[in-house]
């Protein structure tokens, strides 16, 4: 990658991270998606300053002929296109090499969730994962946490100690773009979350006895960021999984996102209290689980009226 190229890249992601607060992995997301546009553009002898309309469409319809998701090239447009509205603003560009370029239309798949028999087994499985009483409080947290807030896996891991201080009904959660709501905690996540404190604040002072540093994370851990990854949550609940008797397949932190939003809305929460639960900007995000609702609906009634056509 040549130096000018890299530049632009370096300010743009800068600019992201500074005034729009956008979250790590939104970061390392559109760097990646723009070192391969650059890598397309090096092929082709040309940098960033010097895109035409034609050269982005050009790369858009390679994308394709890789056999990239819709998605993925969705997204990679997403990332040009901001870059160039930032160099316009910027005055690197005089034009916006971007405008009126329309990316492949993502097809709204419904999102796929679990049952609530299936969660409460992830549950009582997590329960007794771990080679240590700890270990076993720890994932018992994590999942009563999840389960009882929605939260995204990102929000879960970078939870401070603080937020669970006092027995709290309700946690603070900063979400995208820094946003912060409040999510209220079930009696389970409580119980949960006060064992796993009492625990770790106990393991957090035997260490500091030793030389450590204490951790401001709720689930601390040795890793660069100071806290359980989402890489090793990740591979936690596929356990979960495999214990519960599921396939880890079909297991994973988001569908657990899923189940909470499916799950409320089938017992008769109000759409716009999921959306704020949630940490959804626009209420058309949450509309997707009506969908998940009327579907599931659809397959009780085809697999268990007494007048289906079971031919």
């Amino acid at each position: 990658m040549n130096p000018a190229t890299a530049r632009w890249i370096s300010a743009f992601l800068e600019a992201q991270s500074a005034e729009l607060d956008a979250a790590e992995n939104t970061l390392l997301a559109y760097g990646r998606d723009l070192k391969d546009f650059a890598g397309f553009l090096a092929a082709r002898g040309q940098g960033f300053e010097a895109v035409e309309k034609p050269d982005i469409e050009a790369y858009v319809v390679s994308c394709e002929a890789q056999g990239l998701a819709v998605s993925t090239r969705a997204r990679r447009l997403s990332a040009i296109k901001q870059l160039y509205r930032f160099a316009f603003e910027e005055g690197w560009r005089t034009d916006n090499p971007g405008l009126r370029i329309t990316g492949p239309g993502r097809a709204r798949t419904l999102p796929k969730t679990l049952s609530e028999a299936e969660v409460s087994r992830l549950i009582e499985a997590a329960r007794s994962h771990g080679r240590s009483e700890a270990e076993r409080v720890r994932n018992t947290c994590l999942m009563e946490l999840l389960y009882a807030t929605g939260m995204r896996v990102s929000e879960l891991v970078g939870l401070p100690a603080a937020a669970g201080r006092g027995d709290p009904r309700m946690l603070l959660v900063r979400g995208k773009g820094g946003k912060e709501r409040m999510v209220p905690l079930s009696s389970p996540a409580r119980v949960a979350l006060l064992a796993w404190l009492k625990l770790r604040d106990a393991a957090q002072e035997t260490a500091q006895k030793k030389g450590g540093k204490p951790s401001a994370f709720l689930f601390p851990s040795t890793s660069r960021e100071g806290h359980l990854t989402r890489h090793r949550f990740h591979g936690l609940i596929k356990a979960f999984a495999v214990e519960a008797g599921l396939s880890p397949e079909a297991v994973t932190p988001h569908r657990l996102r899923h189940a909470f939003a499916t799950h409320l809305l089938a017992h008769g929460a109000d759409l716009r209290a999921i959306q704020t639960l949630l940490g959804h900007a626009d209420l058309s995000t949450t509309e997707i689980y009506t969908h998940v609702l009327d579907e599931r609906l659809k397959v009780l009634v085809l697999e268990h009226h007494p007048l289906a056509d079971k031919g």
